[in-house]
């Protein structure tokens, strides 16, 4: 007998004996066979998918193959859940987050606002909405590197030519070679800084219009500018930018909507962030909560 206590065999037998009592203990004794359901909503939907792909509807045997397919996708799903092997999965929590938020973005977008609720949106972030100032000029440009020390006498002499001509100026027969556009028309303000530069578009802003002026220093050397036409910025009414302040609002509620549910989640939680200590502070950061 005190041989056969020391046998492994015995102990790894003893063992198993105690894992399967334990298991019908916890289940009940009872193995429940779990139960896999696929409904009619599910088969008639398997079959419009499958007309939609192939333009028919499935045969017996090809609808007989899209449920024994769903029935062991259904498997292998729970299969893989009661493993776990959906913990720790960057790309199933990602995708479930994704999902989760997708219902949330769909309850936030239930309400829809009334018209004083977007006017009061629109007075209150005017500058999202705000026309901007348009200008329509000519632009001859001068390249530093080309004129060197005679920049400033040269930009004086073809100023005046060009002041001689007035409106009725080509750009295109003065200055030198340039890859951008001559003549800009009712360009905003924001693409002229885009494309010149902040000061040159600052610099545009303050000259009179109907004569030439000159220079105006940009990223590129200098111009002579003729500024044919200027609207002034401004803040529109409701009615022009309506599609706009609607889709800025309902995606402000969205972002509200979300944050908001989150952190009525969050309070059920306890979050504890283990930070590396620093140099500097020589301590953890514990509890957030």
């Amino acid at each position: 007998m005190r041989k056969l206590a020391s046998e492994p065999l015995l102990h790894f037998l003893l063992l198993g004996a105690i894992i399967f009592i334990a298991h019908r203990l916890v289940s009940g004794g009872v193995d429940e066979p779990r139960r896999i359901v696929v409904t009619q909503g599910q088969i008639a939907s398997m079959t419009i998918g499958f007309s939609r792909t192939w333009q028919r509807p499935p045969t017996s045997a090809e609808l007989e193959g899209l449920i024994q397919d769903k029935v062991r996708e259904e498997v292998y799903y729970r299969e893989a859940m009661r493993m776990g092997l959906d913990r720790d999965d960057t790309i199933i929590r990602r995708r479930l987050r994704q999902k989760l938020e997708f219902v949330t973005n769909d309850i936030a977008a239930l309400d829809e606002p009334t018209d004083a609720e977007l006017a009061a949106y629109l007075n209150a972030h005017v500058d999202l909405f705000r026309v901007e100032r348009r200008m329509t000029f000519s632009q001859v440009y001068l390249s530093p590197e080309k004129h060197g020390d005679r920049l400033a006498q040269d930009v004086a002499q073809l100023l005046v030519q060009l002041r001689q001509k007035g409106r009725d100026a080509d750009p295109s027969s003065f200055g030198d070679p340039f890859l951008l556009e001559r003549r800009l028309e009712a360009a905003p303000a924001g693409e002229i800084a885009k494309q010149f530069g902040e000061k040159f578009a600052a610099s545009l802003g303050g000259l009179p219009v109907g004569q030439w002026h000159g220079p105006v220093e940009s990223g590129y050397g200098v111009h002579l500018v003729f500024v044919e036409e200027r609207t002034a910025g401004r803040v529109p009414e409701l009615a022009e930018v309506r599609d706009a302040v609607h889709r800025e609002w309902t995606n402000d509620r969205r972002l509200e909507s979300n944050e908001k549910l989150f952190q009525d989640w969050l309070r059920h939680y306890v979050v504890t962030v283990e930070r590396p200590e620093t140099a500097e502070a020589g301590e953890t950061f514990a509890t957030a909560r």
